[in-house]
């Protein structure tokens, strides 16, 4: 099947998605509490109800979604079956979109159960996914992450059949997300795009993405941050995060998410905030492993010194990074996320666990350097 995405951008670009809905009947809109009652959002409400189809809403769907709350929403569904799934919300919300589309496709052997296992599904339901955060970039992966309370950890359900028909980039939708979200959500964002650049499995293809993203994100994300009403600026950092999501597609990442999984699957820190307080010091560890490709990166950023030699570059690029996470006022020490010295064996054994991105890394790691970059931000 075709799995490439048409994009839509630009503000408004909601206006009128009617040829969208040619042959589409029964509609399923995912979303939560916070988003569904968006002007945009009701609006595409009224479209769909205006060309006849027959509109099921999930609002319901938590931060950090696991495979129980996926299960009760398909348990809650009255037509299992769907035309159309649309996904509108943060990256939550799109990965359960995502999801939905696999399992709402008529193939009663795809379930929640036999994607965990991992089967790879064939065919799904026509997509479409809205985001209405600028960090995720869920729109543009073949990933959906759920969390496995039993577990306490996460895992990535991957398939390229997840990928979207259709994307729209809606900068109005971004303009509500408090600063500190639109600041943590942006450090996700970097931190796909940089990762990706760095991994063992980097490619021309993945690289030039990441250098493109990387470029809107650091000449957008202060402005974004502080401006919740600059459409450029968001619009910007909705193109930096589907860069993001398009280089982990053809890529991947590698210790900062690795390490930031725990944070997240046992004591519930939002991703982007637990990837903010782990960029610099993972990256401070990868440096010398990849010198060229940051001080590359670093060349993308507006005020960069060109005159820097390879090495200074690299260097001052880890102190970027250090210094954008302080300037947008979120966490750098996990005790200010209430992460005592105790928990660190417990991070760190379930850091080097996540092997499918740990040997992504450009360098060897084991399981005692993992804990010493969590002891350096205790």
């Amino acid at each position: 099947m075709n799995i490439d995405s048409t994009i839509i951008s630009g503000y408004q670009s909601l206006q009128d998605i009617g040829y969208l809905l040619s042959g589409k009947h029964q509609v399923l809109l995912v979303s939560d509490k916070n988003i569904i009652g968006l002007p945009p959002v009701q609006s595409v409400i009224t479209q769909l109800k205006t060309a006849g189809c027959q509109v099921t809403v999930i609002d319901n769907v938590p931060p950090e979604p696991s495979q129980h709350d996926v299960s009760a929403i398909l348990s809650a569904l009255k037509q299992p079956r769907v035309d159309l799934v649309i996904g509108v919300g943060g990256g939550s919300v799109l990965d359960v979109a995502k999801l939905l589309s696999l399992l709402c496709a008529g193939d009663e052997n795809v379930t929640l159960k036999s994607l965990l296992a991992g089967e790879k599904p064939q065919h799904r339901t026509t997509s479409l996914l809205i985001p209405t955060t600028a960090g995720t970039g869920s729109e543009a992966t073949p990933n959906a992450i759920l969390a496995i309370p039993e577990k306490e950890t996460k895992v990535g359900i991957i398939t390229p059949v997840m990928l979207p028909d259709y994307v729209a980039l809606v900068p109005e939708l971004t303009t509500s997300m408090p600063a500190r979200i639109a600041a943590s959500t942006g450090i996700d964002a970097l931190c796909h795009l940089f990762e990706c650049f760095t991994s063992v499995i980097a490619n021309p293809v993945s690289d030039n993405v990441a250098l493109a993203g990387m470029k809107k994100l650091f000449a957008n994300i202060d402005t974004a941050v502080a401006e919740p009403g600059n459409l450029v600026a968001r619009l910007n950092m909705l193109w930096a995060s589907y860069y993001g999501g398009a280089s982990i597609a053809h890529a991947g990442t590698h210790l900062v998410h690795a390490m930031s999984y725990p944070l997240g699957g046992k004591y519930h820190i939002p991703h982007g905030v637990a990837n903010a307080i782990l960029l610099a010091p993972c990256m401070a560890f990868v440096r010398p492993s990849a010198v060229s490709k940051f001080a590359c990166a670093y060349d993308l950023i507006p005020d960069a010194d060109l005159k820097l030699s390879e090495e200074g570059k690299s260097y001052a690029l880890v102190e970027y990074f250090d210094a954008l996470v302080h300037r947008l006022d979120l966490p750098v020490k996990l005790s200010q996320l209430n992460i005592t010295p105790d928990d660190i064996p417990y991070l760190s054994q379930g850091a080097i666990e996540v092997q499918r991105l740990i040997k992504n890394v450009p360098m060897p790691v084991d399981k005692n350097q993992i804990e010493e970059i969590y002891r350096s931000i205790r």
